[in-house]
């Protein structure tokens, strides 16, 4: 997604100074889905100028930089896109979509035998070949809430912390039968919500127990417990920010390092 629309804002820019960077406010691995992705790119002067200007042929004109640079990336996409700029507006002051979140909420759609395996859902959601015990899921979850260190549940970065505040994990059996967990935090480390539903699944199939998970988390050490479940059913589906007054303060406490 980042690459696709880097590259439309590259033809967009091309005679007014090198493209903007993308800044998403949720890394996504490949074949995860974004429903509610949030971005900021910051314009110069003149690109600004530049995207307002009605262009050749038409006129339309807007009067916000952010819904004229939407509506060109939009028409460079295409009819038939796989990436769609849902809306765009001028950020307010001390905006940043990555530092001014305070919370991402991601849904993960599992399909085990107990549920109808519909071809037209399959790039959004995992089939899963045995049947699962969504209650034990359910409440191995909500152990796992609270302000923790998950280095169990992520894979390691180099100087990144893995102190997150997990604010709700829950798991549901929807009207299909398909498992579907919501989970929210603060922020989340590299394959956190995977590992997650992967240590969920493994309690769902009784080889963990429900109190496993908080256990495996407070070893704090990256185990062969369970499985990193695949991308595929995982979607970013919304992220939330602070009222405009506290944006730049939010963004100056995620940059500094946390600790417990």
């Amino acid at each position: 997604m980042q690459g696709e629309i880097e590259n439309a804002m590259a033809t967009v820019f091309r005679r007014h100074g090198p493209p903007p960077t993308l800044i998403v406010a949720g890394r996504t691995d490949a074949g995860v889905h974004a429903a509610g992705q949030v971005a900021h790119v910051d314009l110069t002067a003149e690109q600004a100028t530049a995207v307002l200007k009605p262009r050749r042929g038409t006129t339309h004109h807007d009067a916000d930089a952010g819904v004229a640079l939407a509506r060109r990336i939009n028409g460079i996409f295409g009819a038939v896109p796989d990436v769609v700029i849902v809306r765009g507006a001028v950020a307010p002051e001390g905006f940043d979509a990555r530092f001014s979140a305070i919370w991402r909420r991601y849904e993960y759609r599992l399909a085990d035998l107990d549920a109808a395996r519909d071809p037209l859902q399959r790039h959004r959601t995992t089939w899963y070949p045995t049947r699962l015990n969504g209650d034990a899921m359910g409440e191995a979850a909500a152990t796992l809430l609270g302000l923790h260190d998950f280095a169990a549940y992520c894979k390691p970065r180099e100087g990144a912390t893995t102190i997150r505040t997990l604010q709700d994990f829950v798991w549901r059996r929807d009207a299909d039968g398909v498992l579907t967990a919501t989970v929210k935090a603060d922020a989340f480390c590299h394959s956190m919500v995977r590992s997650l539903v992967g240590a969920s699944v493994a309690v769902g199939e009784g080889k963990l127990a429900v109190r496993d998970l908080a256990l495996l988390r407070d070893v704090g050490d990256r185990t062969s417990a369970f499985k990193v479940m695949p991308a595929r059913g995982l979607t970013l589906l919304q992220v939330g920010y602070p009222p405009d007054a506290e944006l730049a303060t939010r963004a100056d406490q995620t940059r500094a390092r946390r600790s417990l």
